[in-house]
């Protein structure tokens, strides 16, 4: 159901951070706002309304893009490759999801492009309970591991795996849906699941749960994470809405960045059924990823990091070997980098105190 929230009131300091990126964003493409009022325009999530999503909550809950012309909605979604797959048919114009899942897509034809990367590595990790005996990657050898259907994560396993010296007939591989992956850990249906930092880790805290984790990205798939990403002929066709789009959004994720706990607000408001708590938790966890890998500026990942990831994902097949890194994304609808949010020591820089 479309949540429509009225705009509630700024706090000084997010309210200064979001003036600074709409002076920043005042320049280029006009606003799309006309006569008939905001345009409608859809964001399809890979996962659940959360903290891990807030900062385009923010945006919609306090106005942001309606300032740019736009009606956004933002709409749940069931994993990163049913997104994917939702943008390459055409179900859906715009989405939210792991950047290796899409660019696998676009290898084998699928018309997309990534256009913001905000997730600058991958929150993806794998987690056991203290008591499993389990104290290493190598050690999940004739271990049974809960896999998400759908999830990015599975599709990363492999090279996960053979970078710690193990193939996937060495461990039994479990499906699990998304909602059911904490509770097979906790009741010891599995051995171990295939988790994040952001989500399935909060869940577990929260609990009460003593887990050991080891991130993808730490051991040895340092890849572009979670990013948006458009169907082709709709960026060709809908270039200012998605440049305008793009504006607002990280103004959102400046203002969560400068205060979560209005993030998590947002997220509640937006979507009454969440948790708000929940949200804020998930919303510190990913925090850290939105200047991790080199990043220089929040929402663009850097050539070398595409070229790395590349590199990564051909190693096993995923994506094929000799492509240009820039077959898969493009810059085109980002703010001039000198005009975005920056990142210094890996954190962002707050946007007033530029």
């Amino acid at each position: 159901m479309r949540h429509t929230p009225r705009r509630i009131a700024l706090v000084a300091s997010v309210l200064a951070a979001s003036m600074a990126l709409t002076a920043c964003g005042s320049s280029g493409d006009s606003s799309s706002a006309g006569a008939a009022g905001p345009k409608p325009f859809s964001l399809q999530l890979n996962f659940t309304a959360g903290g891990f999503n807030a900062g385009f909550e923010y945006a919609a809950v306090h106005g942001l893009y309606k300032e740019e012309g736009l009606d956004v909605e933002i709409i749940p979604g069931a994993g990163s490759s049913v997104t994917a797959q939702m943008v390459a048919s055409g179900k859906a114009q715009i989405g939210f999801a792991e950047a290796p899942t899409t660019s696998a897509l676009v290898a084998k034809g699928a018309p997309m492009k990534t256009i913001m990367t905000l997730y600058q590595s991958s929150p993806n990790q794998v987690t056991t309970l203290t008591s499993s005996g389990i104290n290493a990657v190598q050690d999940l050898k004739g271990r049974s591991v809960g896999v998400p259907t759908g999830g990015s994560q599975t599709a990363m396993l492999p090279i996960l795996l053979e970078k710690n010296g193990l193939k996937p007939s060495d461990i039994n591989q479990v499906g699990l849906p998304k909602e059911s992956l904490v509770q097979a850990l906790l009741q010891k249906r599995v051995d171990a699941i295939l988790g994040s930092t952001d989500s399935y880790g909060v869940q577990l805290e929260q609990q009460g749960a003593q887990t050991k984790n080891w991130t993808f990205a730490e051991y040895g798939v340092p890849t572009v994470s979670t990013s948006v990403f458009a169907n082709a002929e709709y960026l060709k066709s809908n270039a200012d809405d998605v440049k305008a789009f793009i504006r607002a959004s990280l103004k959102g994720w400046a203002a969560v960045a400068a205060d979560p706990q209005a993030g998590a607000a947002a997220v509640k408001k937006y979507f009454p059924n969440s948790n708000e708590q929940q949200s804020l938790a998930e919303l510190n966890a990913v925090l850290p990823l939105l200047c991790a890998g080199g990043a220089k500026a929040v929402g663009k990942a850097t050539d070398e990091s595409w070229t790395r990831t590349q590199d990564l994902l051909s190693s096993i097949g995923l994506l094929p070997a000799g492509t240009d890194a820039a077959t898969y994304y493009s810059n085109d609808f980002l703010p001039a980098e000198a005009e975005m949010q920056q990142c210094q020591d890996g954190k962002p820089v707050p946007l007033a105190a530029k």
